[in-house]
């Protein structure tokens, strides 16, 4: 006896959504990457080019190279730089972390390297695993465009628009400074001093300089957001407002 058996054809046209082209082209790109696993140069290359696209425009590992912000940051932590806090608007504020170019502020003269060995410290500098430039420098900003900032009070502190400053975080012993200054911060600019300041090359010691210690809001590179290495000192860099926003001038 023959027996009839029905057989459901499967419809090999291309689903509703994808035409052949789009079909094609994707099983081109998953082929593509799956031929990167036998090639792990090619792979090591590519991770390389996005972690350093990532460090360039959004977030970068800074090596802390000196003792200047103590306790807060010590020698050979790792903190992510956001260098986006920046971009769109917002400018720095009293307490905030910042990195910055010191170059026509901090530095004056030409800084002479290898292009060879420049590109390779600038790469590991990138990855968090070299010694920044040294041009580039890591301060905590204490008046920003339009503060009057003046050192000292009777009580030795700060003051920053008449009000004195609260500095929790400087290093233990710490003067709030042992240099005298009283200046009006230009617009556009910063005034910034690092955490130990016995220790601390900072605006105070480029007062006689063009621009009287005063950091360019635009050479600011980003704000120090997070502390990432070692795994022991993980923990945000947020900070309280060193001095209250009183009046300027």
């Amino acid at each position: 006896m023959d027996t009839d058996v029905q057989l459901t054809e499967r419809d090999p046209s291309p689903a509703p959504d994808q035409g052949p082209e789009q079909g094609s082209r994707f099983a081109r790109f998953t082929a593509r990457l799956a031929g990167l696993r036998h090639r792990p140069v090619t792979l090591l290359a590519l991770c390389l080019a996005f972690v350093l696209l990532l460090s360039a425009f959004v977030a970068q590992p800074f090596l802390i190279p000196s003792s200047s912000m103590e306790n807060t940051l010590q020698i050979g932590d790792r903190v992510l730089v956001n260098k986006l806090a920046y971009r769109f608007g917002t400018e720095p504020a009293r307490g905030d972390v910042v990195v910055f170019d010191g170059t026509g502020s901090f530095v004056h003269r030409e800084q002479g390297e290898n292009p060879v060995t420049g590109l390779l410290r600038a790469t590991g500098a990138a990855l968090g695993l070299a010694r920044p430039a040294e041009t580039d420098y890591v301060k905590r900003v204490i008046g920003i465009g339009g503060d009057h900032v003046t050192c000292c009070d009777e009580r030795g502190r700060i003051e920053v628009n008449g009000e004195a400053v609260r500095e929790g975080y400087l290093h233990p012993g710490d003067a709030p400074s042992s240099v005298a200054f009283n200046i009006v911060v230009p617009e556009g600019k910063l005034w910034v001093m690092g955490d130990h300041r016995a220790r601390s090359s900072d605006s105070r010691d480029h007062l006689g300089d063009p621009g009287g210690g005063t950091v360019p809001v635009d050479r600011v590179i980003g704000r120090a957001d997070l502390i990432t290495w070692p795994v022991s000192r993980w923990r945000s860099l947020s900070a309280p407002i060193p001095a209250a926003a009183g009046s300027r001038g």
